[in-house]
């Protein structure tokens, strides 16, 4: 009698603890850095300016109706993202290490022209995510009749909490715009106007949504062994964007190769990596190299890859020991190069990294 009473206890104690963990809310954290969604304009000057993060609520009651617990924090000072830079990256990095074990996924506002830069850098930082961070913002303010704001903000708000089997669905660093989920590193802004401000040409979308959130769970990264999160903010910012264009004098090229300082070149390059052949070109990046400098040769093209040595144009470059970023992004290439420098690693293991993917930014 005694036994079968204590096992009908840890049995009753059993259920409640499901019962409580099936009723519990789950929760996100709204992370507000600035940019256009949290805009007003200036009845004077006609300018943009960024308000108070309260006013971007009130906006949106909508969130009131999820069974969630959503929390706000605000980027001190809010920014326009233009002025985004590293530290800046720091601060959302720490914001969300700081929070990590009390919600279940995060939402980060952000202005849409440095958004794939950041969202690139924060794939690269997180070691062992297994929660969503999801950024967004839009083209027109949100207190305006016609923004995309509140659309792109509720989504993202429900995907960062979707859960099956207590497990994150989209566990990874995305942007959300305009119905489609991305991969963060895999993201470029390709208009200025159209509310589908973003593409991700060699990486399919993650998710779109349209009356249900369709996932496309097959190309969403997964952790196989859950680790403990690690939160890397290093970066060195000593390198450049140097893009070849027809005409390109040796005056300029060599002037940039030779800034004090300089510790990496994302060499945006023509189709396939391909550069003019001449000589004076070659040899100012053979001398740059020697001189521990790391180039990473990234296409111009929207889609595609770097394939060096394809054409007599690039094959110079892998003879000299030019980088090949294969079908990476600029924005995901040059904060990857930037995450690496800051690493401390000898330049041969910054130049093995590079071609190797870290969080999915690379078709391998």
């Amino acid at each position: 009698m005694h036994a079968n009473y204590s096992e009908f206890n840890k049995l009753q104690l059993h259920l409640n603890c499901m019962a409580s963990s099936k009723n519990k809310k789950s929760s996100v954290l709204i992370i507000y850095t600035g940019g256009t969604i949290g805009m007003v304009q200036q009845p004077k000057s006609g300018t943009l300016t960024p308000v108070r993060f309260e006013q971007i609520l009130h906006e949106v009651p909508e969130l009131n109706k999820f069974n969630l617990n959503i929390k706000t924090e605000v980027l001190n000072p809010v920014i326009d993202s233009s002025n985004m830079n590293t530290s800046n990256w720091e601060k959302i990095a720490k914001k969300i290490k700081k929070h990590y074990n009390d919600f279940d996924g995060f939402v980060i506002l952000h202005g849409t022209d440095t958004m794939a830069y950041t969202a690139s850098a924060l794939s690269y930082m997180f070691d062992n995510l297994d929660k969503p961070i999801i950024l967004t913002g839009s083209q027109l303010p949100i207190g305006m009749l016609r923004t995309d704001g509140k659309e792109n903000l509720i989504t993202s708000v429900e995907i960062a909490a979707a859960q099956k089997n207590g497990k994150s669905l989209v566990p990874e660093v995305c942007v959300y715009f305009d119905f489609k989920l991305f991969r963060g590193n895999r993201t470029v802004k390709s208009d200025s106007e159209l509310f589908s401000a973003f593409h991700s040409v060699n990486y399919p979308e993650l998710a779109i949504a349209g009356v249900d959130i369709k996932y496309s769970n097959e190309y969403i990264y997964h952790p196989g062994n859950k680790g403990i999160l690690k939160v890397n903010t290093n970066f060195n910012d000593n390198v450049v964007i140097l893009k070849i264009f027809p005409g390109i004098s040796q005056n300029v090229f060599n002037s940039i190769l030779n800034i004090p300082g300089l510790k990496g070149v994302v060499l945006e390059t023509f189709g396939s990596g391909n550069v003019p052949t001449s000589r004076w070109l070659i040899n100012c990046i053979k001398r740059a190299i020697k001189k521990d400098i790391i180039i990473l040769n990234i296409t111009q093209c929207e889609g595609g890859r770097v394939v060096m040595g394809q054409y007599e144009t690039s094959i110079e470059l892998l003879n000299v020991g030019v980088v090949s970023g294969k079908d990476m992004t600029v924005e995901a290439a040059i904060t990857k190069l930037m995450f690496l420098l800051g690493q401390g690693l000898h330049t041969e293991d910054v130049k093995i990294y590079l071609n190797k993917s870290l969080r999915g930014e690379i078709s391998e």
